[in-house]
């Protein structure tokens, strides 16, 4: 494992220890790869997922921030659905630019408090 990772693994459980999920405010979890973004709407009480939305179905031409503000929106939708308002957002030790960010912009204008 390179350093890069190293650290970011080592940020993600400091940021764990203080980050809780709820049912009324669950913990908005992302996961960043090469290609796509993940994202989890995460219980931590109960340990389950309640809704969850990925970047993999984008348009074709689309670029990687766009794909990742669509996914942000999506998982806004379905936490309306759901009747959940708020969230506990969860960088996973990623820093807050680029993907992750577009991510964050997303959920907020899909209606999400952050």
């Amino acid at each position: 494992m390179d350093i890069k990772t190293q650290k970011r693994i080592r940020r993600h459980k400091k940021i764990r220890t203080r980050v809780k999920g709820t049912g009324d405010k669950p913990r908005f979890s992302v996961f960043r790869s090469n290609k796509h973004v993940y994202a989890q709407l995460i219980d931590d009480g109960s340990g389950k997922t309640l809704a969850s939305a990925c970047s993999m179905k984008k348009v074709s031409g689309q670029k990687t921030i766009d794909a990742a503000k669509e996914t942000g929106r999506k998982i806004a939708q379905m936490a309306k659905e759901k009747k959940i308002t708020q969230a506990v957002f969860d960088r996973s030790g990623y820093i807050f630019t680029g993907k992750i960010k577009a991510i964050a912009e997303g959920a907020k204008e899909g209606g999400l408090k952050m």
